[in-house]
């Protein structure tokens, strides 16, 4: 029996052999009291539905021709989780930051973009293989694996970077409509009109998988003719673009190029979309009973993440082109100037405005943008744009909706109704922005997106850390689990990305002159999230096999599950092991307290 048809037959938690490696245990695997244990094999509850593959799941075609190493049948029943997770690199918070870059430093930090999607797909491949390997995804192992106390801690820090993500995909949608609507439709309408959209797209996810897939694929095609239209009518020194993508070096680049460097990769790489890729591959029909046909999803997988982020990346930098070529070095008054004689004057007048009579470096954000590509190129290049932005906005708000949804599920293994989930992430989301569009101005709306990106920059190591942690336990990931030089390089690499973004965030705060009691709070904040981040690591240890660690009284008491998972009894458990004893009765499975 597969995990799936456990999970609908309404088997028992902790129940058969279909679990992740190391569940069945061996010596004290009988309980005196025979008490309900949760552990890795725990499902949700069972007569409860979740998010996004409740209903169905794509069944994986077989090939009997023994010889075949790769099959495009096979690639495309696990073609989908990859394209929905790479939105999240091509949200509006993403094309903002691409366009800064680009009017900032031209095409010399293009390198920075290509290396931190690479990054992105070592991690992303990491929370894919948890997802398949245990059939659980992130936040349901974190509900496993964590104490209590902590894991409240993580669900909160994630649900932050969610309605931070969310707030930025509304303001981008709403800048989309208003541009679209030449100004018709103002902000804080465009604001309210993202609840109504959100809800009818959701619908959508009762007419399949598939066809949900499909139609995500379709608004990544939109911003690939979009914004390849614009780098087309633009037409980049194509040279200079292969020498910034591959040239690791920024010659004659101030703190202000270094710092929009920082915030590429802060953009990039978002915290909540581990929990959502980890999430999505479940929707995939593999029985895990077999270490063979889980290798090939992994492979799969891998692929179809791979071949999503070059899309996600290409994409990225059709917009940092764009705007390297026709933004570096242009003041505010050479842009009115190319409005002179454009429908759309009076607005760059009002916008590309500053202190020094305008003689001031442009500072890009998306209206700005699709003003600047209209008085260049014509009103068709703007409203282009416009489309390009709105369906980012609106591809990533729907997935931001499914990232909560599991984080919600996992973390506090509870199932809210879809519809309510959306409504209170989107109000926490819409109240603040709301208020900035009625009552202020646009470039309030660019700079909330600066700080949204602070934020979300401090939640990168609640998910970085877990995944790695589980990825790298034996008594997890049996045989799958990280070799040594996976446990390395994706602890250095994390290490890089965590410090990169904290100098981000410490950039941040500093601009904002903070002062007094609000920067003792923040001193405050500061080190109670060093300490929880150090307790992360300590648990991160633990699972790697850190023997002293495991055997401290104190890290048994207060870091590791009530029964330690991670004891080399059950680090030897296989997948051979998992399909021999796929039948035995569900007290002979040994499993840890939550």
């Amino acid at each position: 029996m597969s995990s799936n048809e456990a999970y609908h037959n309404n088997m028992e938690p902790g129940a058969g052999g279909d679990g992740p490696a190391g569940s069945n245990g061996t010596g004290g695997s009988q309980r005196s009291n025979h008490q309900q244990i949760l552990n890795e094999t725990t499902y949700l509850k069972p007569a409860a539905k979740q998010a996004y593959f409740s209903d169905e799941k794509v069944l994986i075609p077989d090939d009997d021709r023994t010889n075949v190493r790769f099959s495009f049948r096979k690639l495309w029943a696990f073609t989908g989780p990859g394209f929905l997770m790479s939105i999240a690199y091509l949200d509006p918070g993403n094309i903002e930051s691409d366009m800064q870059s680009g009017a900032a430093a031209k095409y010399k930090i293009l390198w920075v973009l290509l290396w931190a999607t690479v990054l992105g797909l070592l991690m992303q491949r990491l929370a894919a293989r948890l997802g398949v390997v245990t059939g659980l995804h992130l936040a349901e192992m974190c509900y496993r694996q964590y104490k209590r106390f902590p894991r409240w801690i993580l669900w909160i820090m994630i649900e932050i970077a969610i309605i931070g993500s969310d707030m930025q995909e509304v303001i981008g949608t709403a800048i989309a409509i208003y541009l679209l609507s030449n100004k018709v439709v103002p902000l804080w309408g465009g604001v309210l009109i993202t609840i109504v959209d959100t809800f009818t797209f959701l619908f959508l996810d009762k007419y399949g998988l598939r066809k949900l897939e499909f139609l995500f694929g379709s608004l990544i095609t939109i911003m690939a003719v979009s914004f390849g239209y614009e780098y087309i009518v633009s037409a980049p020194n194509q040279g200079e673009v292969l020498e910034g993508m591959f040239v690791p070096w920024c010659s004659n680049c101030d703190s202000s190029v270094l710092l929009q460097a920082v915030g590429v990769v802060g953009a990039v790489i978002m915290p909540h979309n581990l929990y959502l890729h980890s999430a999505l591959v479940k929707s995939r029909d593999v029985d895990r009973r077999q270490p063979k046909k889980v290798s090939e999803a992994n492979f799969y997988f891998f692929i179809e993440a791979s071949v999503a982020l070059f899309v996600s990346f290409i994409i990225n930098l059709f917009v940092v082109a764009v705007f390297a070529h026709g933004m570096y070095g242009k003041t505010n008054n050479d842009v009115v100037e190319m409005c002179a004689d454009k429908s759309m004057y009076e607005d760059a007048k009002m916008s590309f405005v500053d202190s020094n009579n305008g003689t001031d470096i442009i500072d890009a954000d998306l209206y700005k943008g699709g003003l600047f590509l209209g008085c260049t190129f014509g009103a068709v290049a703007m409203y282009i744009w416009g489309v390009g932005i709105l369906a980012a906005g609106q591809s990533s708000t729907m997935t931001g909706t499914y990232a909560g949804q599991f984080s919600m599920e996992g973390f506090l293994n509870l199932q809210w109704p879809r519809w309510c989930r959306v409504l209170v992430t989107r109000c926490i989301a819409i109240i603040p922005t709301f208020c900035l569009a009625m009552f202020s101005k646009m470039d309030d709306l660019t700079h909330m997106n600066d700080i949204l990106n602070a934020v979300m920059s401090l939640q990168l190591p609640f998910a970085a850390i877990p995944t790695i942690a589980f990825t790298s336990c034996a008594a997890i990931m049996g045989e799958f689990v990280n070799g040594l030089g996976n446990k390395i390089v994706s602890i250095l690499l994390t290490i890089v990305v965590i410090g990169v973004n904290l100098y981000f965030v410490i950039v941040q705060v500093e601009n904002m002159q903070i002062e007094g009691g609000l920067l003792a709070l923040v001193c405050i904040f500061a080190v109670l999230y060093i300490l929880f981040n150090l307790y992360l690591v300590i648990h991160m240890a633990a699972c790697m096999g850190n023997q002293r660690l495991m055997n401290s009284r104190w890290v048994q008491r207060f870091v590791l599950p009530s029964q330690n998972s991670f004891s080399i009894k059950n680090a030897n458990s296989t997948y051979a092991r998992i399909a021999t004893n796929g039948d035995q009765e569900p007290d002979a499975i040994d499993g840890e307290d939550a």
